[in-house]
């Protein structure tokens, strides 16, 4: 697992000798300067690492920070195509390290060599820069340009591979994460949008496995080849669960297992509601097997019984929105979805470099409080923006940077914790509790 100075190390060769690198691979600096590319590259990130509204005039103090002393309008003068594109290939520098935590002490993870979960998120661009990052079109200001970040999580060791970036427009099934392999004994959580039954193939095939939400009409199958009626087995009023063999796919015949518990009625029935609603709004209506199906939560895994059963499969399901909780961070504690500025190639900049400092953000995280069920990662996030300065100084050979973020642990080993709830557990407490009741 990745230590203290092996964070530092990689903080330094992704924002000191990788920023110099994309800076003269990019003609952002083609002479000498005194805001070098990694000068410029570490006063945006830590700049709005510290504050994600920061001015032009807070950046220049960040920059005064690193020993160079510039004027907001020269700042202002550098957000150009090649500014983002030398940003762009920092990030990509910085997704490729290899970072990850002491495994976190839940024992119903630590039965995989990975648990981990992959979604999307997508940051709306103005029409603009529609040639880089083109969206999915429609009406208002943000509608030709938007970016889709693809991330995966371990929810053992925080490992995290991305955020990879890509249109707006390109669905998740086409992802590189998607097609990312798995080590063996890893168990994949992602929602419909990653559906895909050669996914699931390829997954068994490399010795890993699969949890996923089941999807409309796919066909089943009985272990003897029968289709199965699934409305028909899910309509028996004294069903409350399942969990059967079957084949997965009129082509593909996967052995899985099908797990499944009928949801509270008022649930069911809210759930018909949205459906409704969505369809209404596409103009069509929902078939009569997608409505009998809200009124049941429906799996499908090959992870063998002796190794996750039914109850603990469907709670570690509900883990997979820890990924939407990062994306939430990123978002409102780490700002990459806002901007106070008009100029599109600033705005890509500081897409970029919220981006990158989101990734130091987890690293950090990860020599600290990863290895912690209760972790807060809100409140670590805001110890970190604390700090933002001081690892800026630490960037200019003033003290230490491993030990600056020594000093970060021991503030976040202190306080950021989240307390167990009685009412509405939380995802941490659903599963310590299921090594309880094993």
């Amino acid at each position: 697992m990745s230590s203290v100075p092996e964070v530092a190390q990689a903080m330094s060769e992704v924002l000191a000798a990788g920023a110099e690198q994309a800076a003269a691979a990019t003609g952002l600096v083609q002479r000498r300067s005194k805001l070098s590319g990694s000068i410029f590259t570490q006063t945006l990130v830590f700049g709005w690492l510290a504050d994600p509204d920061a001015s032009l005039c807070s950046l220049t103090q960040m920059a005064a920070t690193l020993g160079v002393e510039i004027s907001s309008q020269a700042l202002f003068q550098r957000f150009t195509p090649r500014a983002a594109e030398c940003l762009r290939q920092v990030l990509a520098a910085a997704v490729v390290e290899v970072i990850a935590a002491e495994p976190v002490a839940i024992p119903v993870l630590q039965r995989f060599s990975a648990v981990l979960v992959q979604d999307s998120s997508v940051v709306m661009l103005p029409d603009a820069l529609r040639e880089i990052w083109a969206g999915c079109g429609g009406s208002g200001s943000y509608g030709q340009s938007a970016l889709k970040l693809q991330v995966r999580l371990d929810l053992t060791t925080g490992r995290m591979l991305g955020p990879f970036l890509d249109h707006g427009r390109t669905p998740d099934s086409h992802s590189p994460v998607q097609s990312a392999p798995l080590p063996p004994g890893a168990l994949r959580l992602a929602d419909l949008g990653y559906y895909r039954l050669d996914t699931f193939r390829e997954i068994a095939q490399q010795s890993g496995y699969f949890l996923s939400r089941y999807k409309t009409g796919t066909k089943l199958y009985q272990c003897d080849g029968a289709e199965l009626d699934l409305a028909r087995l899910l309509s028996t009023p004294a069903a409350t669960s399942i969990d059967q063999p079957v084949l997965l796919g009129s082509a593909h015949r996967l052995p899985v297992r099908l797990l499944g518990a009928r949801v509270p009625p008022e649930v069911g029935a809210q759930r018909r509601r949205q459906l409704k609603d969505q369809a209404r709004k596409k103009q069509q209506q929902p078939s009569k097997a997608r409505l009998a199906l809200c009124d049941w939560t429906i799996y499908v895994t090959n992870a063998p019984v002796a190794l996750l059963n039914r109850e603990e499969a469907l709670i570690l399901a509900r883990a997979r929105w820890q990924i939407e909780l990062l994306f939430k961070l990123w978002k409102q504690r780490g700002g990459i979805d806002r901007w106070r500025s008009a100029n599109p190639w600033r705005i890509l900049c500081e897409v970029y470099a919220k981006l990158v400092a989101m990734v130091i953000l987890h690293w950090t995280l990860l020599t600290a409080v990863w290895m912690y069920p209760n972790r807060s990662l809100v409140k670590a996030a805001h110890t970190v923006r604390r700090y933002a300065v001081m690892l800026a100084s630490a960037m200019t050979g003033i003290m230490a940077l491993a030990t600056v973020i020594e000093q970060i642990g021991l503030c976040l080993r202190a306080g950021c914790r989240i307390e167990g709830r009685r009412q509405r557990p939380s995802a941490y407490q659903l599963l310590l509790a299921l090594d309880d009741n094993a």
